[in-house]
């Protein structure tokens, strides 16, 4: 029953989508089937993620913070789109538990490194949490670039990179150079899908 209302729901949401901001996405083949992988891109709008979402043929999950679960109709499309709240005092312990039992049930999770809404254009230093999960949970980062500015009526692109695969172990893990260094590194990549023209 889960199933059918979320095609039903996302198939209406995908309409609306299409309707407003006209969605192209490239590269949907990079998201393989049935394997766990990151999904990171940059935050451009409070409504990429759901254009990132509702325009993929997988399941994407996501965690947010759980003070957004306090209305009824949020709360419910959280459960059907795999949406986990996280309590604010604990959640890098949380956000961890849940991320790496998503992956490892070969699921996808969407992160966005910059922290917050055009944190590179703020100049905050991108977080290396999705790098570390990545490694943890031996999956690869499909980075994503969202081209487009979310107005009413102006095309909305997805640029989905190839996966990139991490051959590091988890003795590693706490090497906070190397982190930067390959954190830096899927930034870099993920600029490069959002400036790129398709």
């Amino acid at each position: 029953m889960k199933e059918i209302l979320r095609h039903i729901i996302k198939f209406v949401l995908d309409i609306l989508i299409i309707i407003v901001y006209r969605p192209k996405t490239v590269g949907l083949e990079n998201i393989e089937k049935g394997k766990g992988a990151l999904i990171c891109a940059n935050h451009v709008h409070a409504l990429d993620s759901a254009v990132i979402i509702l325009h993929n043929r997988r399941k994407i999950n996501v965690l947010a913070k759980e003070s957004l679960f306090k209305n009824w109709f949020i709360k419910f499309l959280a459960y059907i789109f795999g949406v986990y709240p996280v309590k604010k005092g604990n959640k890098s312990m949380e956000s961890m538990k849940i991320s790496l039992r998503l992956l490892k049930n070969n699921e996808l999770l969407l992160i966005f490194p910059e922290g917050t809404r055009n944190g590179m254009a703020k100049g905050i230093k991108p977080k290396d949490g999705a790098v570390k999960l990545a490694i943890k949970a031996n999956v690869p980062i499909i980075p994503v670039g969202v081209q487009g500015d979310f107005k009413y009526f102006k095309k909305i692109k997805l640029n989905i990179g190839k996966p990139i695969h991490y051959n590091v172990s988890k003795k590693e893990l706490n090497d906070k150079e190397m982190l930067e260094k390959l954190t830096q590194e899927l930034m870099q990549e993920i600029v490069r899908l959002r400036d790129k023209k398709i």
